[in-house]
This record gives structure tokens, C-alpha cells and sequence, in this order.
């Protein structure tokens, strides 16, 4: 028997192909006959499939991984399950079938993990840390359990016996209707345990929403000159000026803000579009003054923890709730006379008192960065810099006015016709 011969009864392939093909790096497919094909990604994994034909039409069965599974090997494997198919077997199938009954005897912890692996990280970052903190409440509860013996009395009784707020009980309802959402998205179940469960059925009414504060002049006096640290008075001043969302301030890095040209560039979000806030003179002051306090950091209002430093891995913003915090702890320790009030009590402040100051409704709006209603949020793409410039430059004095314990003169501005 010729060389040839002898090659072509073994196959069409010999190893020393396959290892020049391999240090080569491109991808490609070659058959070595009888339906054996060695595949070779542009990642560099060489996979040895076996292509076949059934009544159903054409199938692929991956035998394995080269060198795991060497040339010998794959033609003894591919030569039993070519037996196999000859014998009317469909072993592709066999082994979809295989790998879905594995699937269906999943625990809520697989089906976690799978969601936070596959879904979770398509989220935004604030989804993402919401449903993590529930996710960890199902697992806990609920993770030895198999998907498919999960029933709703089970999702209720977590839900109940969590202890959380109306708020944050809806939450976690939420995270495990997606959570079995993608179990029925797997053909794992039928019908979701989290389906049509109602929280007012088990906590009652959802509480009337808190109604945003217009701090009043007085009080304005007293939380401009609150007893705090440097820097979280600052920020509260900061919030009161230029009425953005707490998030915006503690995230802000210094290279967003623009000191000579009195600008602050807020980055878009999912809570909203991007936007540059001018800055009235006394505002750019305050932000001069976290420039010093801030030293070498990158942000605005740096972490002051040394712990929250470490977890970090370095240099990074306070934490979302020091400003809150920072305000509870004034109310509580000093007894100021003021009403209770939050960071974001101080967008509907400002948005109020422009009002007051003779702003018009839609340049007010346009401050807090709401968009405009209708036809016109759709066409007009102004965006109304200097006329905001005006705006909170006449909010900053009212506020200096209300610092300082003057009265202020309000002079409307000219309304349009």
C-alpha cells in the first residue's frame, strides 16, 4: 500500500498539519473525512466537530478540544458515534437534550448566577447595585431550592418577612419577577413564581409619596450657615445654587469644572441629559474653596474614610448618602428651626423661588434640566445658557440676601410677550 493509500484510510489529516495550522493562527476548517472536521477559531481554539446528516437535516456534534482530545482519539470517537447515527441515533440532539434536562434541575443559586452573569451586567450601574442587594436576599432564602419546585407562596413569604420599606419591598418584588422572568426565558418553567403577586395585598397601601419642600427665607438663613463640616456645607450651598441632583455633585470630577469661564459640565446619565450649569460669582467661590480642601484629589468632594479609600482601590467621591447623612445629623444634634428636609428638597427650593424671582416656567425647568413637554421638547434645541446664567446668578444673590439675613428686593424680570 502506497503512502497516499494509507493516509487516506486513516484520514486527511496528519498532526504535523495540525500543528502548523495551530502556530499559524488563522481560523479555518478542515475535514479529515467521514464528516470529521478540525475547526480553528481566530481566538486560537482548535475544536474537533463532527458533521452529520439526519431525516431533519444537518447536524454538528462537537467531540472536544485539540490537544485535550488528540487526532487518533477524535476519528475512534467519531467512528462510534457515526455507528450510532448509522443505527438511527441523533447524538447532536441527544446531547441538546441532555444539556436542557440539566438545565431544568437548576437551583435559584444557578439561576442567579446565570442572570448575573448573562443580564445583570447589561444593566446601568444604580439597576445594578438594586437588584444585586435583592438578589442576594433570593439566594439567601431561597438558592438551595430547584427552580422549577419555587412557588409564589415561597417568593411572598421573602418578601414579607424581609422587613423593608413599602419602596424597597416593591424592589425586591421586582428583581424576582426578572429573576424568573429568565428562568421562562431558559424554558426552565412555564409560569413565573413572581408573577401577579401584589404588595399591597401583603403590606397594605403604598405610603402617600413625600411632598418636596420650599425651604422659606428664614430657613434658608439658618441651613446656609448650618453648623457642618466645611465641605458638606459647601455642597449643601452648592445644592441650593444650582439645583442639580445629589448624585451629579457627589460623582462631579474637577476636570468637569470650569473655574475661569464659571461652568460646571454635568456628564449625561440615566437620570439625564448632559448639561453645563453656569455658575454665579459666590458659586464659583464655594467651588474654589473645595478646590483647596480637595488638595490632589480628582473630585470635587472627595472620600474622607480611609476605608472607603481602600475598598475603592484609591482616590474616589464621597458616599451617596454623606450629604443626607450629614444634614440628619445637623437637624438631630442642633435642633435648628427648620423643617426636616433632604438634598433633593433643594431642587424644588430653587425651582420655587426662581419661580418667585419672576423666571419664567420654562427656564426653571430648564435649570433643573427637565425636559420640555410636548412638540416643543421635541424641536427646540436651544439651550438657554445665558438666560439660565441670569437665572441663577439672580438665585445666588437671593441666596447670599437669605445668608446673610437681608431682606431681598425681588424686581421680576420682563416676562416675553
Amino acid at each position: 500500500m502506497t503512502e497516499t493509500k494509507r493516509k487516506n484510510s486513516q484520514g486527511d489529516l496528519d498532526d504535523l498539519q495540525i500543528k502548523n495550522w495551530i502556530r499559524g493562527g488563522k481560523a479555518l476548517a478542515r475535514s479529515d473525512g467521514g464528516g470529521l472536521t478540525f475547526t480553528l477559531s481566530a481566538a486560537g481554539t482548535a475544536t474537533w466537530v463532527l458533521r452529520y446528516r439526519v431525516p431533519g437535516g444537518r447536524r454538528e456534534l462537537t467531540i472536544g478540544n485539540y490537544p485535550d482530545i488528540s487526532l487518533a482519539e477524535a476519528r475512534k470517537a467519531a467512528r462510534a458515534k457515526r455507528a450510532a447515527i448509522d443505527g438511527g441515533a441523533d447524538p447532536a440532539m441527544e446531547k441538546r437534550r441532555e444539556r436542557s434536562k440539566a438545565i431544568a434541575d437548576w437551583t435559584v443559586r444557578q439561576l442567579t448566577d446565570d442572570y448575573e452573569e448573562k443580564v445583570l451586567v447589561t444593566k446601568s450601574g444604580s439597576t445594578q447595585r438594586s437588584y444585586t442587594r435583592h438578589l442576594k436576599r433570593l439566594r439567601h432564602k431561597l438558592g438551595p431550592m430547584r427552580v422549577k419546585e419555587v412557588e409564589p407562596q415561597d417568593v411572598i413569604s421573602v418578601i414579607e418577612n424581609a422587613g423593608l420599606t413599602w419602596t424597597e419591598a416593591n424592589m425586591l418584588r421586582v428583581t424576582a419577577a426578572v429573576l424568573f422572568k429568565h428562568a421562562v426565558g431558559k424554558k426552565m418553567i412555564v409560569r413565573s413564581p413572581a408573577a401577579g403577586i401584589s404588595l399591597e395585598a401583603m403590606l397594605g397601601k403604598r405610603p402617600d409619596i413625600r411632598k418636596r419642600l420650599m425651604m422659606t427665607a428664614d430657613e434658608l438663613h439658618v441651613i446656609l450657615n448650618a453648623d457642618m463640616s466645611r465641605p458638606n456645607l459647601l455642597a449643601v450651598r452648592i445644592l441650593f445654587a444650582t439645583a442639580p441632583r445629589v448624585s451629579e455633585l457627589y460623582t462631579a470630577r474637577w476636570e468637569h469644572v470650569d473655574l475661569t469661564n464659571a461652568c460646571w459640565h454635568i456628564p449625561a446619565s440615566k437620570t439625564g441629559p448632559a448639561m453645563d450649569v453656569p455658575l454665579a460669582p459666590i458659586v464659583v467661590e464655594w467651588f474654589c474653596e473645595l478646590r483647596e480642601l480637595a488638595m490632589d484629589s480628582e473630585h470635587v468632594l472627595p472620600a474622607r474614610a480611609y476605608a472607603r479609600r481602600d475598598r475603592q482601590g484609591g482616590d474616589t467621591h464621597i458616599n451617596q448618602n454623606t450629604i443626607g447623612g450629614a444634614i440628619n445629623w445637623w437637624i438631630e444634634t442642633s435642633a435648628p428651626a427648620v423643617r426636616r428636609f433632604t438634598p433633593h428638597d433643594a431642587r424644588s427650593t430653587a425651582k420655587s423661588h426662581l419661580r418667585a424671582l419672576g423666571i419664567t416656567r420654562e427656564i426653571s425647568e430648564m435649570c433643573l434640566n427637565h425636559k420640555l413637554a410636548g412638540i416643543e421638547g421635541i424641536y427646540d434645541r436651544y439651550n438657554y445658557f445665558e438666560e439660565r446664567r441670569v437665572a441663577l446668578t439672580r438665585l445666588a444673590a437671593f441666596l447670599v440676601d437669605c445668608m446673610d439675613g437681608r431682606p431681598h428686593n425681588v424686581v421680576p424680570l420682563k416676562r416675553a410677550s
